[in-house]
C-alpha cells in the first residue's frame, strides 16, 4: 500500500511538473441537429409542421485546458448561447393571425478530455451541462371579434384584439455530450488561433414557465386603439396563467390549468467555432 501511494504521488507530481496550461476564447455559429417538432404553421389550405432545435445560434465560450503531457489534457469550459428564432406557431386564417417564436438564452458548461493528434490537430469529447438561462417565447396574436363579441365590447364589427406577450421557459439541469475536432495554428510561443467543428448532443426537460410581459389592446377596424392595456400582466384573461408547472403525471380529473404534462425540447447542434488561445509557459521540469 505504501509503495502504491508513493507511486501514485510520483505520477501526479510528474503530470503537474510536465503540464501546460492554456486559456482560450472563441465564438461561432451552430445549426440545429437532431431537430424535433416545435410547432405548426397553419393557413386556409394546409397545416405544416415546424421543426428545429433551440441549440441553433451564436455562442461565446471561454475554456481552460491543462495538458498533462504532449498528447493528453483536460478541458473545462463555460459558454453562452444566443439562440436563433424558432417558429412555434404561425397562423394565417381570416379571423386569426399568430406569429410566435421561441429562442434560447442559455448558459452552459462542459468538462472534456483533449487529445492532440499532432501539434496542429486536436480532438476533445466529454460531458455537457446547461447551467442557467431560459427559452424565451415571443408571441403576437390578432383575433377578429365575432358579431356577439364586438357587441359585448361595444365596438363595431371588424374590430379585433391584439395581444403581445413573452413567456420564459425553464428546465431541469440536463447532461449531454460534446465533441469537437479542431485545427490550431501557432502565431508565437504564447498565442495561437484555431478553428473547430463542434457537436452538442443534449435535450432539456421542461420544469416551469412564467409570463414576463403581457398586453392586449382592443383595436377598431381602421386601426385606432379603442382600449389600450385591456389585459395586462396584473389583469390576465380567463384561462391564461402567469405561471405554469410541468409535471410527469397528471390526474384525469385535474382541473388546475397551471399544471401540464412535461416535454423534452431539443438543444442539439453542429457548428463551427473560431478563437484564440494563450499558452502559459510550461513548468520547468528541472525545478
Amino acid at each position: 500500500m505504501k509503495r502504491l501511494i508513493i507511486s501514485c504521488s510520483a505520477f501526479l507530481i510528474g503530470l503537474v511538473s510536465y503540464g501546460q496550461l492554456q486559456v482560450s476564447v472563441s465564438s461561432g455559429y451552430a445549426l440545429g441537429s437532431a431537430t424535433m417538432k416545435l410547432g405548426e404553421k397553419v393557413n386556409v389550405s394546409e397545416t405544416e409542421n415546424s421543426y428545429g432545435s433551440y441549440g441553433e445560434g451564436t455562442n461565446v465560450q471561454i475554456r481552460g485546458t491543462y495538458f498533462f503531457n504532449d498528447s493528453f489534457g483536460a478541458d473545462l469550459a463555460l459558454g453562452y448561447l444566443n439562440g436563433s428564432d424558432q417558429t412555434i406557431s404561425e397562423v394565417n386564417i381570416p379571423s386569426t393571425n399568430v406569429d410566435a417564436i421561441a429562442r434560447a438564452r442559455a448558459f452552459g458548461a462542459s468538462a472534456s478530455v483533449v487529445y492532440r493528434f499532432t501539434n496542429n490537430i486536436y480532438g476533445r469529447f466529454g460531458a455537457l451541462l446547461k447551467v442557467g438561462g431560459k427559452t424565451e417565447a415571443v408571441v403576437y396574436r390578432k383575433s377578429v371579434f365575432s358579431e356577439d363579441e364586438a357587441a359585448a365590447f361595444g365596438v363595431p364589427e371588424g374590430s379585433y384584439s391584439k395581444t403581445n406577450y413573452k413567456e420564459d421557459f425553464h428546465g431541469h439541469f440536463p447532461i449531454g455530450f460534446v465533441g469537437a475536432l479542431g485545427y490550431k495554428y501557432e502565431l508565437n510561443s504564447n498565442f495561437s488561433i484555431f478553428a473547430e467543428a463542434e457537436y452538442y448532443g443534449i435535450s432539456l426537460k421542461r420544469k416551469d414557465s412564467e409570463l414576463s410581459e403581457f398586453n392586449t389592446d382592443i383595436v377598431l377596424p381602421d386601426g385606432t386603439v379603442a382600449s389600450s392595456g385591456f389585459y395586462s400582466l396584473d389583469n390576465l384573461p380567463d384561462g391564461v396563467n402567469k405561471q405554469t408547472t410541468y409535471v410527469d403525471d397528471l390526474s384525469n380529473t385535474n382541473t388546475d390549468t397551471s399544471k401540464v404534462l412535461s416535454q423534452k425540447v431539443p438543444y442539439s447542434s453542429f457548428g463551427i467555432n473560431f478563437g484564440v488561445t494563450y499558452t502559459f509557459k510550461r513548468a520547468d521540469k528541472n525545478l
